[in-house]
C-alpha cells in the first residue's frame, strides 16, 4: 500500500468497470443524468439562435427561422417586426428558466450519484480494512490507510461530479455548437478557428503539467497525513524527549512540498486562462475584421451579417466557457483513475485472515496446545521456534521472558491475529483454523497491557457497541468484579465520555474498563497482559482483585509481570529468544537455578535498587 501515486492514462476502462459495479444501484439516476447532459448540449446553441433572429428582424433581413424554431413561432406574426421582437424576449426569458432548471438537476445529480457512489465504497473499503491481516498494519503507516479511506474516495466523487458525465457534455455541447456554426455560415467559422491549433497544443501542455503537479500534491497529501497521525499519536514520545523543534522542522519540509507541488497547479492555471481569454479575443476580432472587410465592399452585408455576427461571439463564448475548465476537468478524471486504482489495491489485498473454518461449538472448555509452532512477522526471522505447549482446560499459565522473548507472539498467534508459518494450534483438540473466526475469538476474552478505548462513552467501550449486551448486565459485571463504584465516581458514570485512546484515563483505569468488556463475553480462554508501568494502590487492589475474578474456572494465559500473579499460576512457561527454556511451577523453577531464577533475582535486584534510591 505504497503512498506513491502512478502515472496513469486519462481514461482506464478495466478500472472504470469496477467503479461502475458502485453505479449499478443508481443506474436510472446515472441514465437521467447522461441524457440530461445530450438535452443540454443539443439545446446550447439556442439562445445565440434567438438573439440573430431578433436582430436581423429589427435589420430588416428576412427572418427564415430553423425548422425546429417554427413551432414556436406557429401563433406569432413574423411579418411585424415589433411583435415579433417582443415573443422571441419571452420566449428567451422562459427558455433561460428552463434551461437554468435542467442544467440545477443536472448539477444535482451528478453531484448527488458521485457522492452516492463514495458512500457505498467507503463503506466496502472499511469493511476490507476490518478485516486485514494485521501485518498490513505494521507494515503501512495510519496516515497512508486514511488517505484511501477518505481523500482517494473522495475523488471518486469527482470522476461523476466534475469528470466523466461533465466531460461528455462540455464535448457533446462543443460539438452541436460547432455544427451549428458551419450550417449558419462555413465562411465565418473557419476564419473563428484560425487561432485553435495553438489553443489544443496549449490545452494539452496545460493539461501535462497540471496532471504531475496534481501527482506531486497526492504523494504530498499522504505524507502529510502520514506524518500528522503518527506524531498527533506518538505526541507522549515527542514531547518526552524534548523532540519538538526537530519533528517542526521536518514537518515544515513535508509542509513546504505540498505548498510547492500546489504553486506548480497554480501556476499553470496562470499561464492557461489568459491563454484561453487571448485566443477568444482573437477569434472575435478575425470575425469583426473579416466582417468589416466585407462591409468596407458591400454595406449592405454589413447590415445582413450583423445578427450573424453577434451570434458567432456567443456561440464562440458557448465553445471557449467549457474549454477553459474541460482540461482541468480531464486531470479531475485522471485523478479519479489513480485513487480509484489505489482504492481497489486495497480492495484487492488478500492477505486477510481466511474465515473458511465451520467448527463452532456451544461450548469451548479452554484446551491449548502448541504443536511445533515457529512463527515470523516477516521472512524467516522467526519470532516463536518449536513451540511445544500444553494448557489444560481451567489452568492458568504464566509467560515469562525479557522483552521479545515471545511472550506477546504467542498471544497473538492463539486467536489468529496472524498465521503461523509451521505447527499447528489447536483448541479442545479441533485445529484453529477449522473454527469459524467469530466462535474463535468470542471463546477468548483479552486484556492487554496497553488497553485501547475508542472516542465515546464508558459505556459504549465496554459494549462495543454491541446491542445485544444491556446496561444491567453491564453494571452486573463491573460489580462482579469490584469497578461499578469506580465508574460511578466518574462525571456521567458510564456514559463518561472517554477522549481518543482513553487518554483522560489513568493506564490503571483503562484496564480495569478492558476486565469488564472481557467479561461480559464469558470467554472460555482468558488472555491477559499484565501492566508493567506503577500503578496507584487503589487501582492495584481493585485489578488484582478483577483477575482473580477474570481467572477462576477458566483457561488463562497471563503474561506476568508481577511475582504474586507467577505464584498463583499453575505452569509457568519460560521464554527466550523465541524458544521454551523451562517449564514447572514457582517453587521447582527456583530449586532448579536455571534461567528463571536468575530472570526472577534480576528482578528483585532492580527492585532493590529502585527503593534504595
Amino acid at each position: 500500500m505504497s503512498g506513491a501515486v502512478p502515472k496513469k492514462k486519462i481514461f482506464d476502462f478495466s478500472l472504470m468497470r469496477r467503479v461502475f459495479v458502485y453505479v449499478k444501484p443508481y443506474r436510472l439516476q446515472f441514465i437521467s443524468s447522461v441524457v440530461l447532459a445530450i438535452v443540454l448540449a443539443f439545446i446550447t446553441p439556442v439562445r445565440p439562435m434567438f438573439i440573430q433572429l431578433t436582430i436581423d428582424k429589427a435589420t430588416g433581413k428576412a427572418v427564415d427561422a430553423p425548422a425546429f424554431l417554427q413551432w414556436i413561432f406557429s401563433h406569432t406574426d413574423l411579418s411585424d417586426a415589433g411583435r415579433f421582437i417582443v415573443a422571441v424576449t419571452i420566449f428567451q426569458v422562459v427558455f433561460l428558466f428552463v434551461e437554468t432548471a435542467l442544467r440545477f438537476l443536472f448539477s444535482f445529480l451528478t453531484a448527488w450519484l458521485g457522492q452516492s457512489v463514495v458512500k457505498d465504497m467507503r463503506v466496502s473499503v472499511f469493511d476490507k480494512v476490518l478485516h486485514l491481516n494485521l501485518k498490513q498494519f505494521d507494515n503501512t503507516p495510519i496516515g497512508t490507510l486514511t488517505t484511501r479511506t477518505i481523500n482517494d474516495i473522495e475523488n471518486i466523487n469527482d470522476i461523476f461530479a466534475d469528470g466523466l458525465i461533465p466531460i461528455l457534455a462540455d464535448l457533446l455541447s462543443i460539438i452541436i455548437v460547432l455544427t451549428t456554426m458551419f450550417a449558419t455560415n462555413w465562411q465565418l467559422t473557419f476564419i473563428a478557428l484560425i487561432p485553435f491549433p495553438f489553443l489544443i497544443m496549449a490545452t494539452y501542455y496545460f493539461k501535462e503539467s497540471v496532471n504531475k503537479s496534481f501527482i506531486k500534491v497526492r504523494n504530498a497529501v499522504t505524507a502529510l497525513n502520514a506524518f500528522v497521525q503518527e506524531h498527533i499519536t506518538g505526541m507522549h514520545v515527542v514531547q518526552a524527549f524534548a523532540a519538538e523543534d526537530r519533528e517542526f522542522d521536518k514537518f515544515t519540509k513535508i509542509n513546504k512540498n505540498h505548498r510547492d507541488a500546489n504553486i506548480k497547479s497554480i501556476f499553470a492555471y496562470s499561464v492557461f486562462f489568459p491563454v484561453v481569454e487571448i485566443t477568444l479575443a482573437v477569434s472575435t476580432g478575425l470575425l469583426v475584421w473579416w466582417l468589416a472587410g466585407l462591409a468596407a465592399n458591400n454595406p449592405i452585408a454589413d447590415q445582413n451579417l450583423a445578427g450573424e455576427l453577434v451570434a458567432f461571439i456567443l456561440y464562440l463564448n458557448q465553445i471557449f466557457r467549457p474549454l477553459r475548465v474541460i482540461a482541468d476537468k480531464f486531470n479531475i478524471l485522471q485523478m479519479g483513475m489513480i485513487s480509484a486504482e489505489r482504492i481497489f489495491k486495497v480492495m484487492d489485498n488478500e492477505d486477510f485472515t481466511p474465515n473458511t473454518g465451520t467448527h463452532s461449538p456451544a461450548v469451548i472448555n479452554g484446551h491449548i496446545q502448541f504443536n511445533n509452532v515457529s512463527f515470523a512477522y516477516t521472512d524467516d526471522n522467526y519470532v516463536l521456534k518449536h513451540i511445544n505447549l500444553e494448557v489444560k482446560a481451567g489452568e492458568t499459565v504464566a509467560l515469562v521472558g525479557h522483552t521479545g522473548s515471545g511472550k506477546t507472539s504467542i498471544i497473538s498467534v492463539l486467536n489468529r491475529l496472524y498465521p503461523i508459518q509451521q505447527g499447528n494450534i489447536t483448541l479442545d483438540g479441533v485445529d484453529i483454523n477449522a473454527y469459524q473466526l467469530d466462535s474463535l475469538r468470542s471463546s477468548i476474552g483479552v486484556v492487554l497491557q496497553d488497553v485501547f478505548l475508542f472516542s465515546g462513552s464508558v459505556m459504549d467501550n465496554i459494549t462495543l457497541r454491541n446491542k445485544v449486551i444491556t446496561t444491567e448486565q453491564v453494571i452486573e459485571a463491573a460489580a462482579m468484579i469490584g469497578v461499578h463504584d469506580f465508574i460511578m465516581q466518574l462525571p456521567g458514570g458510564y456514559e463518561y465520555n472517554v477522549m481518543e485512546r482513553g487518554t483522560t484515563l489513568s493506564m490503571g483505569q483503562r484496564q480495569l474498563i478492558s476486565f469488564i468488556r472481557a467479561l461480559l463475553y464469558k470467554p472460555a480462554v482468558l488472555i491477559l497482559d499484565e501492566a508493567t508501568s506503577s500503578i496507584d494502590t487503589e487501582s492495584e487492589m481493585l485489578i488484582q482483585n478483577a483477575i482473580d475474578t477474570l481467572i477462576k474456572g477458566r483457561t488463562s494465559i497471563v503474561i506476568a509481570h508481577r511475582l504474586s500473579t507467577i505464584r498463583k499460576a499453575n505452569k509457568i512457561i519460560v521464554l527466550d529468544k523465541g524458544e521454551i527454556k523451562e517449564v514447572g511451577n514457582h517453587e521447582d523453577l527456583m530449586l532448579h537455578n536455571g534461567f528463571y531464577a536468575k530472570l526472577i533475582n534480576m528482578q528483585f535486584e532492580k527492585q532493590k535498587t529502585v527503593a534504595v534510591h
